[in-house]
């Protein structure tokens, strides 16, 4: 059997993969940052290389 130990980032438009074991959960789901668990506020995006997440 598999465990999964990382998935992607539960934010539609990030393109990040965060592990389970550091993720951000809010309402059963996983963030790889604060920014996509709360809808990116202000504009402000995940802050990871390469993401464009928040625009």
């Amino acid at each position: 059997m598999t465990t999964v130990t990382q998935m992607k980032c539960a934010c539609p438009s990030c393109l990040c993969v965060v592990s389970l074991s550091e993720a951000i959960e809010k309402s059963g789901k996983n963030y790889c940052s604060t920014a996509c668990a709360e809808g990116h506020p202000n504009g402000s995006g995940c802050g990871h290389t390469g993401c464009e997440c928040s625009k």
